[in-house]
């Protein structure tokens, strides 16, 4: 298994993501942006072209997997991600982006290529928040559990996540970030409910490669 799990944006040490890929590996990127469905499209495409450089300027060849073009297809959905060598999945919406994984299948595709160690799994924020256990208690006046994007199918909000980490994580922990005053909260509900959790301050990333897992930045 190998994480890359920034709390905000690529993090102050993106040669770690990197240096998780094998000698002879490719650097065929799936970028999932759909944590950005709620925004408008033109809104949507400014931060995807920011995230194509990003990844661009540290030698990988990024290309976007919409899971919105996959819902209902699971066969669809990991043709795509199989053919990849990084998964980088960016911030949003934690509850958009869960429903995404959810309608397109990508949740147990991902549970299955992290478990055979076939690709890197990485990105920021909302993405690293996928493996954990649950979303339960990131809910707030920010991400908002009910927001459903046009397009998507109506249902209730799905709280479990993929369970690739015993753990929580908690992005832009005592942060400049707009998000982190109400991240202190959350980190407060673990406590109260003796949760197992990471807090991530930005700059920084949890890093896993086999056994070994370490922060950095």
């Amino acid at each position: 298994m190998r994480l890359y799990l920034s709390s905000f944006r690529i993090g102050n040490e993106p040669d770690a993501l990197v240096g998780l890929l094998r000698p002879g590996q490719g650097r065929r990127t799936a970028l999932i942006l759909n944590a950005d469905d709620y925004k408008s499209a033109e809104d949507r495409a400014v931060s995807g072209k920011r995230e194509v450089d990003e990844l661009s300027a540290l030698g990988l060849e990024p290309f976007e997997v919409d899971l919105r073009e996959h819902f209902g297809d699971p066969d669809g959905v990991r043709a795509a991600l199989s053919g990849a060598d990084v998964v980088y999945v960016r911030g949003g919406s934690g509850f958009v982006l869960r429903r995404a994984y959810a309608h397109s299948g990508a949740d147990d595709v991902l549970r299955d290529l992290i478990a055979r160690d076939e690709v890197v799994y990485a990105g920021y924020s909302a993405g690293p928040c996928m493996l954990g256990p649950t979303l339960r208690g990131i809910d707030g006046a920010i991400d908002l559990p009910d927001l459903i994007p046009d397009g998507y199918p109506e249902g209730p909000t799905p709280w479990d996540c993929l369970g690739v980490l015993p753990y929580c994580i908690a992005p832009h922990y005592r942060s400049d970030h707009p998000e982190s005053a109400e991240i202190e909260r959350t980190v407060q509900y673990y406590i109260d409910n003796q949760m197992l959790f990471v807090a991530l301050r930005d700059g920084q990333a949890l890093v896993v490669d086999g056994d070994k897992t370490r922060v950095v930045g």
